[in-house]
């Protein structure tokens, strides 16, 4: 029998390795970052089930170490996540001494920064990496944790940003290949901090807008070399950057209170810039189709919607901004973006608003969903429907079309502040203490 080259073998079992991964992972199916695979909510090729309960529906629900709000990010049969642990004995109760605090949760404990691995099949912990360990200098928001931040992952690699406490970079089986420690963040009203990191070619870009010197800052993604450093005119936000493909090249957008910059990624020089949303920044804005989307609800209510073609410089005001509304905008949840439909929901409220993206205009516009209460993990959807959960471990799911309809409100005996992931059939909802993969019984 004729033995075939080695390099022909070689590209042989490369490509049944790859026809495995995409077995396993459904192809375009991971959940990489914080808003799933288009950086929009959206998950391509999916059929999530539309009802569960504590018993019905449940592939598994694994119980979670100390407290985090991060979404779960998944790669083949890994689930990623972040979180805090207490350790020690109690100390006297610090208080943010941040102007305005309010509804603060005072530091009470050193903790544990955490990264942890997840078996997508059983749930089973595979690994947790202690990154860090520190006594925080502010707790946040009783809503909030010490670890909101997701992570993001190449398939190689595991990022995570831990704002004050730090930036690591993890290889799939939790060893620690670099850090990098940037200081400490004063939020706003001593809230906390969320912002999750991203990628694109070789660096991973974070968001550093808080009571302070702001910045966005890229990092070498496989030594964590600083590559650039911008600083920034802006205040306290807690909306993560996206990397957006237009035209041919890469645009890494973050949203502020004074202004809605697009970088280019490998400089850091700024490419345009618009003003016009509030103050207090959280939700994370969406793009596609030439488009971009961003809204904010504090003193002030504001969406934008940004033409992409040709936009340079200061375009507040000017013809690349397509529509604006100032009615329904999300403070917390970010924008949902599901084909030519936008959803994003009244402050964090159980109003949930569909307009047609191009032009804004409702369609239908404001949905009430009964039976949800205060919302602060953002949409998500796949399989024709959204999905919306609340902090009280309700989620509504409703159709996706010109007239939608609530096809269900399902119930978990938990509180849910994280977004949402959902890879083919499967939906991963992380609580405060489990992460539940629901999918449908065979």
């Amino acid at each position: 029998m004729r033995q075939l080259p080695l390099p022909l073998i070689l590209f042989v079992l490369a490509l049944l390795e790859l026809n495995v991964r995409h077995c396993i992972a459904g192809g375009d199916q991971d959940w990489p970052q914080w808003r799933g695979p288009l950086g929009t909510g959206f998950a391509p090729n999916s059929n999530p089930p539309v009802q569960w309960s504590e018993t019905k529906n449940i592939r598994w629900k694994s119980a979670l170490p100390g407290k985090g709000h991060s979404t779960p990010v998944i790669w083949g049969q890994r689930i990623f996540l972040t979180t805090a642990i207490p350790e020690g004995e109690p100390l006297p109760p610090r208080k943010s001494t941040a102007p305005g605090t309010h509804d603060g949760v005072p530091v009470t404990h050193r903790h544990r920064f955490v990264v942890l691995a997840v078996d997508r099949g059983t749930g089973k912990i595979l690994w947790q990496k202690t990154v860090h360990q520190k006594l925080p200098h502010e707790g946040g928001h009783y809503t909030g944790s010490l670890a909101s931040n997701s992570v993001v992952t190449d398939g190689q690699h595991v990022y995570a940003f831990f704002g004050s406490h730090g930036l690591y970079c993890l290889d799939m089986n939790g060893d620690v290949k670099w850090q990098r420690q940037l200081g400490e963040m004063l939020t706003k009203h001593g809230h906390g901090e969320s912002a999750s990191p991203v990628l694109n070619g070789d660096n991973v870009f974070i968001n550093w807008d808080h009571d302070g010197p702001c910045f966005v800052a890229a990092f070498n993604k496989h030594t964590g070399t600083p590559a650039w450093k911008v600083n920034r005119d802006e205040e306290t936000s807690w909306s993560s950057p996206i990397l957006v493909e237009h035209e041919g090249q890469a645009l890494l957008i973050v949203a502020g209170t004074n202004r809605i910059r697009a970088y280019q990624p490998t400089t850091g020089k700024v490419i345009w810039e618009c003003g016009g949303l509030s103050s207090n920044i959280v939700a994370t804005p969406v793009s596609a189709d030439g488009m971009l989307y961003a809204g904010s609800s504090y003193e002030k209510r504001a969406f934008l919607a940004i033409r992409l073609d040709g936009a340079r410089g200061d375009i507040t005001n000017s013809r690349h901004v397509a529509w604006t509304r100032s009615r329904g905008t999300p403070y917390v949840p970010s924008p949902l973006l599901y084909g030519e439909a936008l959803y994003f929901l009244t402050h964090y409220q159980a109003v949930l608003t569909r307009v047609d993206a191009l032009t804004g205009e409702d369609r239908p516009g404001p949905i009430r969903l009964g039976g949800l209460g205060n919302i602060y993990a953002s949409p998500v959807a796949g399989g024709g429907r959204v999905y919306v959960t609340d902090l009280d471990g309700n989620t509504a799911v409703v159709s996706h079309d010109d007239a939608p309809r609530i096809l269900a409100v399902n119930h978990l005996d938990e509180i849910f502040s994280a977004s949402a992931a959902i890879v083919g059939r499967e939906l991963f909802l992380r609580g405060n203490s489990h992460l539940y993969c629901i999918a449908e019984e065979k």
